[in-house]
């Protein structure tokens, strides 16, 4: 569990601490200078989308931003608007996640459409406190469509003094009618020293790091799962995935799949889709066209699989090794790629 003794997400890592109770954030400096000089001049939107890569921040940046607005518009100490921002009770926040089944046990799958209707009511009502109103959506993309579509409806007309900060890490999939109802801040990794800073020191930090690509989640991850062969062996052959052999992607799809439901696997599956998302951004910086369109259809491929290997129960080390053949086969040929 938690250092908080409470479970607020499905997916929290045992022992650390949920993003509304981190009071020291790093990295994201120059997206939270823009967003606070928007409100000291009163040019904030009534909706911010914070998007990036899933673990590096997001929802912490839009907690810390939520303090700040609270303690500039409010008349309560700083101090208290922490600690009741930390325990979940501040009257003027409001947080949208999975909610708890009513069985005590587990989380439902999606943000469900009666919670985004109860928000509305809520909004109605006068606010508990002095000062702005902040709802936290964590994350946009955990809403279904009934959902993302009831949301929609108080986003084109937000009450009064209200803040709406969605967190996407895959905005891509969003509702371009959200999408054009917010400002858009894109995030990007923490650097390997920030992310040393979030889990400060204990033992692996290093291997955890070299494993986190910028993400202080995954470095967690990455502490849960101690020295790993496989996702060891994985980082290797993705830094020049051309030149590798067979037998090699062979041999790593061979470990990470023993377990299909192991915390390695899921881990590896990321790694792979980070590689793919990395080499169409390359792409698109070079100006190859050909190749990022390559790298297109690999991702959609990529994805594919992974989603029928588990809606089918379909071998993990026969979609592995797929993919790995699709990654040495893009890279092969994004070497031979002229830049358009």
């Amino acid at each position: 569990m938690t250092d908080t003794g409470e479970q607020r997400e499905p997916d929290q890592i045992d022992g650390v601490p949920p993003p509304e109770t981190r009071l020291h954030l790093l990295g994201h400096e120059a997206a939270r200078t823009d967003i606070l000089e928007a409100l000291a001049a009163s040019r904030l939107p009534g909706g911010l989308l914070l998007h990036g890569p899933r673990g590096i921040g997001k929802a912490t940046l839009a907690f810390d931003i939520a303090r700040q607005m609270f303690n500039r518009t409010g008349d309560e100490s700083p101090a208290h608007v922490a600690a009741q921002v930390a325990a979940g009770a501040y009257p003027n926040l409001r947080v949208l996640r999975k909610a708890p089944r009513e069985t005590g046990k587990g989380f439902y799958t999606a943000v469900r459409v009666e919670d985004v209707r109860g928000l509305i009511e809520e909004s109605r009502l006068t606010r508990g406190r002095a000062g702005f109103r902040v709802v936290i959506v964590d994350s946009i993309d955990d809403c279904n469509p009934s959902s993302a579509n009831a949301l929609l409806k108080i986003l084109e007309e937000p009450p009064p003094e209200t803040l709406f900060m969605l967190v996407s890490h895959r905005p891509g999939g969003l509702l371009p009618t959200i999408k054009s109802r917010c400002r858009q801040v894109a995030l990007r990794p923490l650097t390997d020293a920030q992310v040393r800073a979030v889990l400060g020191e204990q033992p692996g930090i290093d291997h955890a790091v070299d494993l986190a690509a910028g993400r202080p989640r995954r470095a967690y991850e990455a502490l849960a799962l101690g020295e790993n062969a496989g996702l060891a062996a994985l980082r290797g052959w993705l830094k020049a995935p051309a030149n590798g052999a067979s037998a090699g992607y062979l041999a790593i799809a061979d470990t990470l799949a023993a377990d299909k439901d192991s915390a390695a696997y899921a881990f590896g599956r990321e790694m792979l889709t980070d590689w793919i998302a990395a080499e169409a951004r390359d792409a698109a910086r070079m100006g190859q066209r050909a190749r990022l369109a390559s790298a297109a259809t690999l991702w959609e491929k990529a994805t594919a699989l992974f989603a029928d290997a588990d809606e089918y129960n379909l071998d993990p080390r026969q979609t592995l090794v797929s993919i790995l053949d699709e990654i040495r086969r893009q890279a092969q040929t994004s070497l031979a790629a002229p830049v358009q």
